[in-house]
């Protein structure tokens, strides 16, 4: 059965930014129903993710964690202390806060879309270490990114771990990876966490935990959406759905709706058939190689690349090269 979106005359509603909105309701609507990513991530959804990140099934944080316990002196003298530490998706900022130690930042940056969720994770973090600068910035910067005046040009690491780079289309992971590096003086730099290729099982179990607890999270985004475009989503009619997509080489993450239902939202609607999808999220599996091409395609010149016991993820450090 076919679905059908509508578009009405748009009314006011007080609930999210009009670009927000207008995004929101354009993916409702396409041909292929998605939702980007990166609003699975209000508080609620953060927290969850937490709990993801604990589950025996979900290697990535471990995996990554088990790198940088075993070459975190490599990693150090590779950067050098007193850089400005811009943490890309800080959520709680523990990933970043481990490397203070080792980093010994003069300046720390925390960008998240959860702003609520970033600004209590830095008040925590302050106090653990009063004496490194830290600024907590509330933005999207999947599209853009904009750094205050205040930010200190020199010596600018972004970090960006967890190989939340995956959820980008390989185009669109050159084109962010390209807008970090117009934020880099030549002396900057990029440390990256990136997930490789490893058995389909591994990868269906890490997005599909037997607790459903990521389930519970790919869901909560029905109810993010309902809070920022004032749809109407009951989000007992959906179900979680993940899969390894060989043919992209991608983890894929859909709702499934489980009854004929139709949502609404000021200004528009759209009809769901029993088994429709709304796609919701993307992660990508590279190659070390492909990963390390994708830096080089995109400004970056890889120095060093870290990598697990059963070769399952990088961390990637790379200097920013050329005007």
């Amino acid at each position: 059965m076919l679905t059908h979106c509508q578009t009405e005359v748009p009314c006011p509603v007080a609930v999210a930014g009009a670009g927000v909105q207008a995004e929101l309701s354009a993916g409702l609507c396409a041909p292929q129903a998605t939702i980007s990513p990166k609003f699975l991530y209000d508080p609620l959804g953060s927290r969850l993710f937490e709990a993801i990140c604990e589950l025996p099934e979900y290697y990535p944080t471990r995996t990554e964690a088990a790198i940088f316990a075993r070459y975190g002196a490599d990693i150090a003298r590779a950067i050098g202390p007193g850089a400005t530490l811009i943490d890309l998706g800080a959520g709680n900022c523990a990933k970043a806060a481990s490397l203070f130690p080792l980093l010994h930042p003069d300046q720390y940056v925390a960008i998240d879309i959860s702003r609520d969720f970033l600004h209590e994770s830095l008040a925590r973090l302050r106090q653990r270490f009063p004496h490194i600068e830290m600024t907590a910035l509330g933005q999207d910067f999947s599209s853009r990114l904009d750094l205050p005046a205040d930010i200190s040009p020199a010596r600018r690491l972004f970090f960006y771990p967890g190989s939340s780079i995956g959820n980008f289309t390989p185009d669109e992971a050159r084109g962010f990876l390209r807008r970090v590096r117009a934020q880099c003086d030549p002396d900057g730099g990029v440390l990256i966490g990136i997930d490789l290729l490893k058995d389909e099982q591994t990868l269906a179990d890490a997005y599909d935990d037997a607790l459903g607890v990521t389930a519970a999270f790919n869901l909560n985004v029905l109810r993010h959406v309902n809070q920022l475009l004032g749809a109407d989503f009951d989000v007992r009619g959906w179900r979680h759905q993940a899969f390894f997509n060989r043919d992209e080489g991608r983890i894929e993450m859909h709702l499934q709706a489980m009854r004929d239902m139709l949502v609404r939202w000021p200004g528009g609607s759209r009809s769901f058939a029993r088994g429709d999808c709304i796609h919701t999220e993307n992660s990508y599996k590279y190659r070390k190689s492909a990963a390390i091409g994708l830096l080089e395609q995109s400004g970056f010149q890889a120095t060093n690349a870290w990598v697990d016991v059963d070769e399952w993820f990088a961390v990637i450090h790379a200097r920013a090269i050329g005007p």
